[in-house]
């Protein structure tokens, strides 16, 4: 989204989860569509010719970091709090997502440069 084609982006869990309406709801305020994303797991992954993966939780950075063992990739662990962790009534949870989605926006124009978006 905040590249273009320049760059290839996958997403994936250690397992396949559900929609999560929190996710959607939380990138849609910052005008990304994730609508049509499924969530997939390592095994679902259709391309191997990543050049970096980025673990945001430790059985994701561990399994990240099995891939090294076949492919040349360099691995960061960005360690994330999972937000549907979060409790409490529907403001209170959706404000846990939206400081998971603003730390890694921010985490991300640290990164690879400013994505022309405003920053939040």
């Amino acid at each position: 989204h905040y590249f273009g084609h320049r760059v290839y982006v996958d997403s994936c869990g250690v397992r396949a989860g559900e929609r999560d309406e929190f996710v959607l709801q939380v990138l849609d305020e910052i005008g990304v569509d994730a609508s049509r994303h499924s969530a997939k797991s390592f095994d679902d992954l259709e391309d191997s010719g990543f050049d970096l993966v980025i673990s945001l939780s430790p059985e994701a950075h561990h399994k990240a970091m099995e891939m090294t063992r076949t492919m040349a990739i360099e691995v960061e662990y960005w360690p994330t709090i999972d937000p549907s962790l979060y409790s409490g009534s529907r403001e209170q949870i959706l404000d846990g997502y939206r400081a998971c989605r603003d730390a890694l926006r921010k985490r991300i124009n640290e990164r690879f440069g400013e994505t022309g978006l405003p920053s939040v």
